[in-house]
């Protein structure tokens, strides 16, 4: 697992686009190769975001070989509902960049068969040849994806009934009313993010530090379902300093100066 602790939120975005841009641009791909490339919701990856669209209008990179599998998506609100993350996506990324509408894969929490659609979902994960890179966000409890404390460490999409701590907080966008936030969605599993060839995590902001902690010092379990990273062979957590507070001096130390000596070109090769 590699840690990269930047200033602020907005150097950890563009970290987080540049990095992805070069894993794009070095896949080359083609209709017939696409970069599969899975993708998360919420406001943490809303900087990354707009660092893509950036650097996508400067003709660094562009989307038209690229396959987007997100996820998760609420059950029960269709799909032009202002919260859904069908919405979320449009507004904050496909609609302004070159991808295909055909290329964009979001779970269905308006199918007539959920679990027909979860098991769906992954076998379209499959023919598309498996996720390249996943870029993800954790909750404050540890969750990636909706995959909440408790969750099986190999488990797959599926239904999941969202814990209070994630409905208190997504009710931000709700507002603030809990009693208009879903309560279950559709998930990929934990296993389906670790099948990726990489995952890239972006934490962000002091609460946030509880589980960087235990995603990186604290063992591998089902309560901290984030742990898991230390698990994948090609795991990178960006965070910001404010989100390492809760981290033995030690370790924070330990892996700045791991990078220091690296001459990232992420950081350095775009705009």
């Amino acid at each position: 697992m590699r840690l990269i602790i930047e200033k602020d939120y907005k150097n950890v975005s563009k970290w987080t686009a540049n990095y992805i841009a070069q894993a794009i641009i070095k896949s080359e791909p083609t209709r017939e190769k696409p970069f599969v490339l899975g993708l998360p919701t919420g406001s943490t990856p809303i900087g990354t975001y707009k660092e893509l669209v950036r650097l996508y209008k400067h003709g660094v990179i562009s989307f038209e070989n690229i396959i987007t599998f997100n996820m998760d998506e609420y059950i029960g609100i269709p799909q032009n509902h202002p919260q859904s993350y069908f919405t979320f996506m449009r507004e904050n990324l496909f609609s302004l960049v070159d991808i295909k509408k055909e290329n964009i894969n979001i779970p269905n929490g308006s199918a007539d068969d959920l679990e027909a659609e979860c098991l769906a979902y992954e076998e379209k994960i499959k023919a598309a040849g498996g996720i390249d890179l996943f870029l993800g966000g954790i909750g404050s409890d540890g969750h990636i994806a909706f995959n909440e404390p408790g969750s099986s460490l190999k488990s797959r999409t599926r239904i999941k009934t969202l814990t209070q701590d994630t409905i208190i907080a997504n009710s931000r966008n709700f507002g603030h009313d809990l009693t208009k936030v879903p309560k279950t969605a559709l998930t990929v599993g934990i296993q389906t993010i670790m099948d990726a060839k990489e995952v890239i995590v972006v934490v962000n902001g002091y609460k946030k530090a509880l589980a960087l902690k235990n995603t990186v010092e604290g063992n591998v379990n089902h309560m901290w379902t984030c742990s898991i990273l230390q698990m994948h062979p090609h795991a990178i957590i960006v965070s910001d300093e404010e989100a390492t507070v809760e981290m033995k001096i030690g370790t924070v130390k330990y892996f700045k100066e791991i990078e220091a000596g690296n001459i990232n070109p992420a950081t350095q090769l775009y705009i």
